[in-house]
């Protein structure tokens, strides 16, 4: 026990010092990045890069109308707070929690600097200190001023009941009779005793465990305590004497357990130093506590924090018992539990308490046996968990409905959808699914961001639930996917009239914050038991004839029909072959090359995926990439693209770079700048040689997220790309907020440059853009020498295409360079 003791101490004092290091990491990082004649540091420079296992400590805090919101939290904060949620307001957390994060904020925001504050949390009546480190930055691309706060625990946590009696004066120690031949008890050991007790016997304790009464040098041993105490032995009673030690006064409390006596030691004569204590961790504990009557159950005693939390003056207090807090259906197990209750009890479950107001309160409740004012006590220290209890009855609720619309989930609907399937097998009644899919959804989360195109699913699930009434449920399934079930008996033109109905409603305008939007529905719909008798069947069936409407257009319903099933399964077949091309390595890479106009050389290759199916050939990435982000392969595949293609890059020149495309699925996986640091380790290129090409629909969604991962990327020395620049919504806003290397003007505007003035317009345009911000232009999809001399008047840098060479496997690459460095050398 003694090693483990210093080792837990060792590692109690190597936890704060990193804890300690850490804080003093981040407030030097803070100061570091401070620039001349600024106030705040850039966010990335302070939050982003590579703060290792303290990003986990880390929650980014901003101001949006005034009120902090939550960014963005690390695993540690997360476990902190019980919430992994983001973008929600301060007011949802643990208000002790909420307390800290707002102190720290508040003050870092208002003085410009680092904010360290302490935080003290209490949970099950353990206190836990914590750390509250906030640092003040600002953002490059707008925004205000964002706070990041580090959380740390002190690991100086303990129990406040616990506490109590360690501290407390009284000495609590347990013996142990020993029988002589005879069988009677003629002498003790001591098995276990307290601090308290070693002090009151005068000696320590190690020398007092499991020595013998009889052994001498403490007031116990004295001939007539011995016999006192033999009295006790066997008989199952309980009491106290007191024994004469000199100047001190000892009284024992005596309680007999068999041949185990448990004894309270208490100096008489320190009865003052007792109150004081008593008033210390009593009186102003921060937890409820009071001491009741173990006999009349009446009130002895309650500190203010008992009177604050219930209501009750102390007078109201001290003239109760404990029968007038339990709601009267409690009575009975209330009691049953005080009869069976020993010197220590703990809660085996949660009770109600009536409140002051009448308002009743679920706690834990943890008591002690205590002689108060000669009279034989309990203490009770109590522990409200109504919030606990209200966040596990929201919690259950959460379980079975989506957090966004408050509808029931996918859980609930097949659930309920399988209970409504049992009801109908006895009544040979059909049973309608209807899959629900809002068209053009996708155009209002892109054109006005994903807070409108939240506000506008709620108000489509208000309209679904005004339509959907009686055992009939609709349910979110998730992103803009919506599902009916009519379980009374429906037939073939009822379910039509409703979902042309349902499709009318949902079409309707919608009116958010002032703005009008405009989006349709599709519909698909399966009947019990034709096109399914298992919820699992009709709501494939469904899902079938929903894509069936999509397909046509939208705006329409569908009902499922048997040829459907095929087109499923060769969607199927598709994802089962891709599983298997990607672990019998049927992918390779085509390599593309990107032109030097000025220098007339060959500057770079854009590694492009093939496929080639072992039966069907050659598979275009248009057919198999999307299969590929649907079914969650895209992420390994891109890590393997980006490792093959830095490998075969080493094999070029120096100065020839290779350009990898990133899915915006690679984004969302959060492990992008892991895996491209891991290629650039694998194949020894320079970072530089490596370019990185992304569309804009990557800046469609958690546009913050996905801006830091590119600053970090940009960090490593790798260049950023924005392919097909032109085709999308606001493409020059992202070149304010993110600096990129070079733009690719999208093939559709090179292919009519000769014939279309507003082709070259558009180019122009995009070359002298490129040219102001000194950011370097590539065009693609480069056919004839026409276009290849507009491209160069125009100013454009780089050129790809079939005028110089199709994507060609990797072997042909080196044949390829020498090709085109004979060629420009003849010309020369």
């Amino acid at each position: 026990m003694v090693m483990a003791n210093k080792t837990s101490t060792k590692a109690s004092a190597k936890f704060n010092s990193e804890m300690f290091a850490d804080v003093a990491v981040l407030q030097r990082k803070w100061q570091a990045a401070v620039r001349p004649g600024e106030k705040l540091p850039h966010y990335e420079d302070v939050m982003l890069g590579s703060l290792g296992r303290l990003a986990d400590h880390i929650v980014l805090l901003r101001k949006v109308d005034g009120a902090l919101r939550v960014s963005h939290t690390g695993r540690y904060v997360q476990s902190w707070l019980n919430d992994e949620r983001w973008d929600i307001t301060l007011d949802a957390l643990p208000p002790d929690c909420a307390t800290a994060l707002t102190e720290a904020a508040a003050n870092a925001h208002e003085n410009c600097r680092p904010y360290l504050a302490s935080a003290h949390c209490v949970r099950d009546g353990v206190v836990r200190t914590y750390d509250v480190l906030a640092l003040p930055t600002r953002s490059r691309w707008g925004g205000g001023t964002l706070v990041g706060v580090y959380v740390n625990e002190r690991n100086t946590q303990y129990n406040l009941l616990d506490t109590i009696f360690s501290a407390t004066d009284e000495g609590v120690l347990s013996l142990a009779a020993i029988r002589d031949a005879r069988g009677e008890a003629a002498d003790f050991q001591i098995v276990h005793l307290n601090q308290g007790a070693a002090r009151l016997l005068m000696q320590p304790a190690t020398d007092l465990l499991w020595q013998r009464l009889s052994a001498g040098g403490n007031p116990l041993a004295a001939p007539d305590v011995i016999s006192g105490l033999r009295g006790f032995v066997g008989g199952g009673r309980r009491g106290q004497f007191e024994i004469d030690s000199g100047d001190r006064c000892l009284r024992l409390g005596v309680t007999a357990f068999g041949d185990m006596l448990s004894l309270t030691v208490t100096d008489v004569t320190a009865l003052k130093r007792r109150e004081v204590s008593f008033r210390l961790l009593f009186e102003n504990n921060p937890m409820p506590m009071w001491v009741f009557d173990a006999d009349t159950m009446a009130f002895l005693s309650v500190n203010d924090a008992a009177v604050q939390h219930y209501g009750y003056t102390r007078e109201q207090f001290l003239g109760m018992t404990l029968r007038q807090i339990w709601p009267e259906d409690e009575w009975a197990v209330h009691s049953a539990a005080l009869r069976d209750i020993g010197d220590v009890y703990q809660s085996s479950r949660d009770w109600r308490h009536i409140k002051a107001d009448g308002s009743e309160i679920h706690v834990l409740t943890f008591g002690r046996r205590v002689p108060f004012e000669g009279r034989d006590g309990y203490l009770v220290a109590i522990v409200d968990i109504t919030e606990r209890r209200a966040a596990e009855a929201r919690i259950a609720h959460m379980a079975h409905h989506d957090g966004l619309t408050n509808l029931p989930n996918r859980d609930f609907y097949q659930e309920r959808l399988s209970e409504a399937l049992e009801r109908s097998h006895s009544g040979n009644r059909r049973v309608a699914v209807m899959g629900i899919d809002l068209d053009l959804f996708k155009n209002v989360n892109d054109s006005f961001g994903h807070p409108m195109g939240d506000r506008l699913l709620k108000q489509v699930a208000e309209r679904l639930r005004a339509e959907v009434r009686d055992d009939n449920i609709a349910a979110r399934l998730g992103g803009d996917e919506f599902a009916i079930v009519l379980a009374a008996d429906v037939s073939p033109n009822e379910a039509s009239a409703f979902a042309e109905r349902l499709i009318d409603v949902l079409s309707a305008p919608y009116d958010i914050d002032g703005l009008e939007v405009v989006v349709g529905a599709s519909i698909g719909i399966a009947l019990s038991p034709g096109d399914g008798a298992t919820s699992e069947e009709l709501m494939r069936n469904a899902d079938m004839a929903l894509y069936r409407a999509k397909s046509e257009g939208g705006g329409v319903h569908r009902f499922f029909e048997a040829e459907m099933d095929q087109q499923a399964q060769k969607r199927r077949d598709m994802e089962r072959d891709l599983r298997a091309a990607f672990s019998n390595g049927e992918f390779e890479l085509h390599y593309q090359p990107l032109v030097d106009i000025a220098a007339d050389r060959i500057s770079g290759f854009e590694s492009l995926l093939r496929w080639r199916h072992p039966q069907k050939g050659m598979v275009s990435p248009a057919e198999f990439i999307p299969v590929a982000e649907d079914i969650g392969l895209i992420v390994a595949l891109g890590e393997w693209v980006l490792r093959e293609a830095c490998t075969e890059a080493m094999k070029w020149p120096a100065d020839v770079k290779i350009a990898v495309n990133l899915s915006p699925v690679q984004f969302r996986s959060r492990n992008l700048v892991q895996a491209v640091i891991s290629a650039l380790a694998h194949s020894g290129l320079p970072a530089r040689r490596l370019e990185l090409e992304i569309t804009e629909s990557v800046f469609l969604a958690e546009t913050e997220a996905n801006l830091a991962i590119l600053h970090q990327l940009r960090e490593l020395g790798v260049s950023i790309s924005m392919d097909d620049f032109g085709t999308g919504y606001s493409s020059l806003s992202y070149l304010r907020s993110f600096p990129f290397d070079k733009i690719k003007i999208d093939r559709s505007f090179v292919k009519d440059l000769a014939r279309r003035s507003d082709c070259l317009a558009i180019v122009r345009a995009i070359s002298g853009l490129g040219r102001s911000l000194k950011i370097t232009t590539t065009a693609e999809g480069v056919e004839t020498v026409d276009q290849l001399d507009w491209l160069r008047a125009e100013g454009c840098n780089e050129v790809q295409g079939f005028l110089f060479s199709a994507a060609r496997p990797a072997a042909e690459i080196e044949a390829l360079l020498t090709g085109f460095a004979a060629r420009a050398s003849k010309a020369a």
